[in-house]
């Protein structure tokens, strides 16, 4: 480097730039900034060259590109509109996602809602349930598709508590036979009003509805005791039982 011209070493070349050391030796380890010349004893002697494409790489780094493509745009400081343009739509991308993130937080905080379930289902009351009933929830939103979620929400939101709801969830693991039957066609009148009240919970779901039903009886074997799991079924046995003199009627005219 010729006589009179400014030499900084690392440290006061980061601190020029208004970044920090490790970033300075990560340009250089990737390839972004070219290595300076050395003094006789071994210290690196960065000079204006090194400052402006600091400056440069730190500038596009605070808008928002990756080193990546940095690299790729090269030490010309007239960028590509394209790349500018790409950049723009992604930000926008991400400022959309992380203003919904907010008001989901906002959500959950007002709610007092655990953190994984769907702001929908927040705001529909989904936070009262029992947390095995939040937990099958959770699952079933993989399963089910849109239109199955906004109705099952819009039930929560209005259909009235049932009183065999409490019971369900204390049922005892050893109930006895008496207990489940009586529970089930108890249970059975409410779930058929809320399956005629929203068809929508019955139409088939997107991974099929022979897939649905595996995956939401292996998450029930798991999340509720086995006389639950027995109640769900007595249940689903005396609605299949009601819907056969329908359909025998049909087929006949």
């Amino acid at each position: 480097m010729c006589a009179g011209s400014m030499a900084w070493s690392t440290r006061e070349i980061a601190d020029l730039a208004g970044t920090s050391l490790r970033a300075v030796r990560h340009y250089h380890e990737v390839g972004l900034l070219a290595e300076p010349e050395r003094q006789s004893n071994g210290y690196k002697q960065y000079g204006v060259t090194h400052l402006l494409r600091l400056l440069r790489i730190k500038r596009l780094v605070d808008l928002g590109f990756s080193l990546a493509r940095i690299a790729e745009l090269g030490e010309d400081d007239h960028h590509p509109v394209d790349a500018l343009r790409t950049l723009d739509a992604e930000l926008g991308a991400t400022i959309e996602r992380l203003t919904r993130a907010r008001v989901e937080l906002g959500l959950i905080l007002r709610h007092h809602a655990p953190a994984d379930l769907p702001a929908d289902l927040v705001t529909a009351g989904a936070a009262e349930l029992s947390e095995a009933d939040r937990s099958l929830i959770l699952i079933m939103t993989r399963v089910l598709g849109p239109g199955h979620l906004d109705a099952y929400a819009e039930m929560l939101r209005n259909q009235p508590p049932d009183p065999t709801d409490g019971e369900f969830d204390t049922l005892p693991a050893d109930a006895g036979e008496e207990a489940r039957q009586d529970l089930a066609e108890r249970m059975a009148p409410h779930i058929r009003r809320i399956r005629d009240e929203h068809p929508e919970l019955v139409d088939p779901a997107p991974r099929g509805a022979r897939s649905a039903t595996r995956i939401a009886a292996a998450a029930m074997r798991e999340l509720y005791n086995p006389a639950q799991v027995d109640v769900f079924r007595r249940v689903q046995q005396l609605l299949r039982a009601e819907a056969r003199p329908t359909d025998s009627r049909r087929d006949a005219t």
